[in-house]
């Protein structure tokens, strides 16, 4: 791969009191269904955005926010002071040819906007944190607490997937390996993804590694606090070490609006130990 898949924070002053952490462009990261950006605001401090032939879902990772899309006010979203609070938090659908503003109502706050392409425009929608189904997944050693804020059996997007995933120290998740790469419905979908980490206690990292079938692409990484990993394409499990917690933001998209992954087969038989 000739772009890395590892995007380490890169902190930029945007206006005053905002500062861009990760910005996640097609010329920088190689994907084509998926941009990404984690902004910090100081109180008090305003971002605004026009959006073209794109849909954004803003997420409140921590504090409060009034998102203001076309005069339309929304106000004091955001549920909690940091993610590892584990409960779920407020979030904004906007769609394409739309412009909108972020407000910070309170300190501590940071916002995640995700962006994919979109031509048909559907209502903004504010996703209540009590509208985010939660699930515990997996057994053994393969155990994460699952948020999710924009699933594929609710047509709020057009093509955005977004959900948070918590998985505790010694677990492994996005496991046994999947993938969905290949537009193969109703076998496999192909969806982009991206993974926004962070880690508590914050000095922690995960382990990701990110790998193809033939194994064309395959990098294993060390993944820090708000790093993001891109993952274009193949399997990309997470391993968790002892003594810390895993939160990360996950963002899906691709030409159908359909989460259909492929297990590695060398791995799947662990789903069905007894």
């Amino acid at each position: 791969m000739s772009k890395s898949l590892k995007h380490t924070p890169q902190a930029v002053e945007l206006a005053q009191g905002v500062t861009q952490l990760q910005n996640i462009r097609q010329e920088n990261s190689g994907l084509t269904y998926i941009e990404f950006q984690v902004l910090e605001f100081e109180k008090g401090a305003n971002y605004q955005e026009q959006l073209g032939k794109q849909e954004a879902c803003v997420v409140a990772l921590t504090g409060k926010i009034t998102v203001v899309v076309e005069g339309e006010a929304y106000q004091n979203l955001g549920t909690r002071e940091s993610v590892f609070e584990k409960i779920p938090t407020d979030s904004v659908y906007i769609s394409n040819d739309r412009q909108f503003s972020i407000t910070a109502e309170t300190d501590n706050v940071r916002v995640a906007l995700c962006y994919s392409p979109s031509e048909n425009q559907l209502p903004t929608k504010v996703i209540k944190a009590a509208d985010n189904s939660t699930e515990q997944r997996g057994k053994y050693q393969n155990k994460r607490l699952v948020h999710n804020i924009l699933p594929d059996d609710v047509d709020t997007a057009n093509s955005l997937l977004v959900v948070e995933v918590y998985t505790e120290g010694g677990n492994f998740s996005s496991y046994p390996p999947h993938k969905h790469d290949q537009d193969d419905l109703p076998n496999e979908s192909f969806l982009e993804e991206t993974y926004y980490h962070e880690m508590n206690p914050s000095q922690g990292f995960v382990f990701q590694r990110v790998y193809t079938e033939d194994r064309s692409l395959d990098e294993t990484m060390s993944v820090e606090n708000k790093n993001v990993v891109v993952v274009p394409k193949g399997y990309h499990p997470v391993g968790v070490p002892d003594g810390y917690t895993s939160y990360y933001l996950n963002v899906m998209a691709g030409p159908t609006r359909v989460w259909q992954f492929h297990n590695e087969k060398a791995h799947e038989w662990i789903l069905d130990r007894k």
